[in-house]
Order: C-alpha cells, then structure tokens, then sequence
C-alpha cells in the first residue's frame, strides 16, 4: 500500500510515522508512506498557502490553488482509490472503516488547518471525509497519523502475529476482553482460573462473555 500525505506541517508526523509498528510496515516493504510539504506547491510570495474568508469572519482558510497544485501533481504519478480530507465534520473512523480502507492500494490524505479547505477542494477532489473524533485539533495532521496507523497495521504481514488485529475491540463490534500475563498472583491479585485451564473452547468461551459483558457497560450502543 502507498499513502501520500499532503500537509502544512510535515515535521508533526515525523515521529509517529517512523517508530514501532508503522516503522517496520515500511521496512517490510509492507507500506509507504510519503509526505509533501504543502508550501511547496504554492506560487505566491512567501509560500503562502491561506487567505481571508470571503464574507468575513474570524480564521483564515486554505488557498485554493496550492491545494489543487499539490493533487493534481500527485494524481499525475499515482492512481488513488480515494482522496481523504481530515475534518472535524467528516464521517467518523471506526474499525469498519480502518479495514475497508486497508484493502486499498493507494491512499491520498489532505490535512486541513486553520478554518479548513475552500469548498471548491471538498467539492471537486476530495472522495472521502474523515473525522477520529467529535472534538477540534489544531491540524489534520494527528488525525493523519491515526488514520494511517489504524490502515497500516491490518496489512498482511506487518503484525507478528496477524490473528492479533482480527481479535482486537471492534472487530466484531465487541469490546476486547480483560488480558492477563505472569506472575500469576501478585499482592493476592490472581489470574482466573479459566485462563490456566488449558482448556481453549472454554477459554474462547469466557472471553466472549467478558466481552459483551464490557461492551454492555461501557459501550451499549455497539450491541
């Protein structure tokens, strides 16, 4: 998989696209990620890329033109299965959405600043609106850097273990059950009894109860 990340602020993803397990999704040769510096793209003075609202009104936003410069560029090179605009008001990311994105090829994100993007970009270029939360960040950068580690980590072969994602919460709308490792009893604190049975049917059993019992406390709305 390739993803191409278009940004004002390429030092922001710098770290949490080079270390753990995204670092070694591209040392497999599993995933590439590359980042353009927006400003690079920009033909006016000073690189600039954002301008006053027409209309007014407080927050400056995203120019048109370097915008287009920088996709139409790419799009020039890579065939994209979508291009991704990461905006608070966009469809929310959930597990569904990380694995349906994850069986796509080729990835182009845009993350928004200050009041977002001209209209025109969403209207014109942009086939998917992505949002990790119901809260407002100071870039689309962070909400990138989800993005991609979520992708990133269900491609084949990146996990050491691949059954790893398949159980984690959400794959099957259930909350992921509580985990134990050794020492099997500390200060008191002892490991169900279940767990060291040996018995799997029994153990997968117990761990699906654990886990709708998880998800009925804490997420309801997922049953």
């Amino acid at each position: 998989m390739r993803i191409d990340i278009i940004t004002v602020l390429p030092e922001l993803l710098e770290s949490p696209l080079s270390h753990s397990i995204m670092k070694r999704a591209q040392a497999k040769g599993l995933l590439e990620i590359h980042v353009h510096p927006l400003r690079q793209y920009s033909n006016l003075k000073h690189s600039q890329v954002d301008d006053y609202q027409f209309g007014g009104g407080a927050g400056m936003v995203m120019m048109l033109e370097p915008i287009v410069n920088a996709i139409e560029s790419l799009q020039a090179k890579v065939q994209y299965d979508e291009v991704i605009y990461l905006t608070p008001d966009g469809e929310t990311l959930n597990q569904k959405m990380a694995n349906q994105l994850s069986l796509k090829g080729n990835l182009l994100m845009l993350c928004g600043h200050y009041k977002g993007i001209d209209q025109r970009i969403r209207d014109h270029f942009i086939t998917k609106e992505i949002s990790i939360g119901d809260y407002v960040l100071s870039g689309g950068e962070l909400g990138a850097a989800v993005l991609v580690d979520a992708i990133g980590r269900l491609l084949p072969g990146v996990l050491n273990n691949e059954t790893s994602a398949l159980t984690d919460s959400f794959q099957d709308n259930l909350l992921a059950p509580p985990v134990y490792t050794r020492p099997e009893e500390f200060r008191g604190w002892k490991v169900p009894e279940i767990l060291l049975s040996g018995d799997h049917k029994k153990i997968d059993e117990w761990r699906h109860q654990e886990s709708v019992e998880r998800t009925k406390q804490r997420r309801p709305d997922l049953l």
